[in-house]
């Protein structure tokens, strides 16, 4: 029981470290807070469950936050081009790995390309692997490059003209540019439109 109530300390710690980073000076986290105190609550009654549900809501509501953060870093539609409203997405922690993405689909003609950033994803150290390694790269149809300094893998099919590039960046967020009926080009243009040095910092 000893043990369990230690555990239980250090996640109300790294949640209120989460808490401060991600919410510091907004309103927005009187709603985190609350769940925390009543986390607290009925952590001091006894009831387990129900503090731990409290905790997972409002790490929850962090997660949100965070992800609607990063939509500043989707770029703007390109000359020509139209852009749809921006999807975000806060997955629950334990479920793949608690992903959190923001996406946004631009259009032009018969053309579209969605650009994805995500975080928190367990899939990015697998292509971490790839672009260490060029032989992965190739042997799967890509090709290593460099899009404004970042290490980038690019696939594109000419006779269909549709494809990819996917960018780590800081080792932990996950840049992937989709597209169809567009050429190499449009997805590089696109892969370029993001400011790189920013989200490192963010």
């Amino acid at each position: 029981m000893i043990r369990t109530h230690k555990i239980f300390y250090i996640c109300l710690i790294a949640l209120f470290i989460g808490l401060l980073f991600f919410t510091s000076g907004l309103v927005w986290a009187d709603e985190v807070s609350d769940s925390v105190e009543e986390a607290m609550e009925y952590y001091k009654e006894g009831d387990f469950v129900e503090a731990a549900n409290s905790l997972d809501y409002a790490s929850q509501l962090i997660r949100q936050k965070r992800s609607s953060n990063l939509e500043v870093f989707l770029p703007d539609p390109l000359s020509d081009w139209t852009a749809e409203d921006i999807k975000s997405q806060a997955g629950v922690t334990g479920i793949l790995g608690g992903m959190i993405s923001v996406k946004r689909t631009y259009r032009k003609d018969q053309g579209s390309i969605t650009v994805e950033i995500i975080v928190d994803s367990p899939g990015i150290q697998s292509i971490i692997m790839v672009l260490s390694n060029p032989a992965y790269a190739s042997a799967d149809g890509g090709k290593l490059t460099k899009i404004k300094k970042q290490n980038a893998i690019i696939k594109y099919r000419p006779s269909g003209k549709n494809g990819e590039i996917n960018i780590v960046v800081a080792k932990k967020y996950l840049v992937n540019i989709e597209g169809r009926n567009v050429s190499e080009n449009d997805l590089v243009d696109y892969a370029s439109a993001i400011d790189y040095h920013k989200l490192k910092k963010f």
